[in-house]
């Protein structure tokens, strides 16, 4: 099963210093028919203005993945962490038992990165911070394993069966992905535009695919994000 997420039908925001696609239910938008996909529970594409951000707040039990597409993101935390990162890299934040942070734009430039949030496997974890500043190059026309389980081998682990990747495919570059018995997988095109399987996909569109296999072919240049788990589409919460 392939189905294409058409970027224009997400949910919206637009607070003036942040403007945000919603792919699950979040916010001022809310949809019962789409507040997850498996343990994948938030997904949002935002972009924050120069000098603007996010003030300390609150998380508890759950893992939250935030990718830089563009720009610098500034990170602040309750457990003494402090960081900026940029284009292509990663912070990961297990919330466990309660964490407040604050996210900032403190460039001049606009951001852009995708908030994501991975429903552990159980609660009470002990709060956890880190990050992982990528080779850029190491993502061009090949599939880079950015995040696993614990019993899995990406350079940056959380509390659940997920696999995550980037890539970079130039114009004309094709890849492969196997989606296995049991499992299944959201696609985010963050930039470019791409044909997969058949299926046209622009700039902020997605893809849900479960137990199928898909061949992804880059028709401009393309930065992609893939998030295979465990099947469970119609996971409680």
């Amino acid at each position: 099963m392939i189905k294409r997420i058409n970027s224009e039908n997400m949910g919206k925001s637009n607070y003036g210093w942040l403007h945000g696609n919603f792919h699950f239910s979040f916010a001022e938008y809310f949809n019962t028919l789409n507040i997850n996909f498996g343990v994948l529970r938030v997904l949002n594409h935002e972009t924050i203005e120069a000098e603007s951000g996010f003030d300390t707040h609150p998380h508890k039990d759950m893992e939250i993945i935030t990718y830089i597409e563009k720009g610098e993101l500034t990170h602040g935390d309750s457990m003494g962490n402090s960081s900026v990162l940029t284009r292509g890299q990663m912070q990961y934040m297990s919330a466990g038992t309660g964490v407040n942070h604050s996210e900032f734009n403190k460039s001049n430039e606009k951001l852009k990165l995708l908030q994501i949030w991975i429903i552990p496997d159980k609660s009470g974890y002990e709060p956890n911070y880190g990050e992982f500043k990528f080779n850029w190059e190491e993502r061009i026309n090949n599939l880079m394993h950015m995040v696993s389980s614990y019993e899995g081998d990406a350079p940056i682990k959380i509390h659940q069966d997920i696999n995550m990747y980037t890539t970079y495919l130039e114009k004309g570059k094709e890849l492969s992905f196997d989606v296995n018995k049991g499992r299944q997988l959201y696609l985010v095109q963050i930039e470019g535009e791409s044909t997969i399987n058949e299926i046209n996909l622009k700039e902020e569109d997605a893809l849900e695919v479960i137990e199928e296999n898909i061949k992804i072919k880059a028709d401009k240049d393309s930065h992609f994000i893939l998030i295979e788990m465990k099947k469970n589409e119609h996971l409680y919460i």
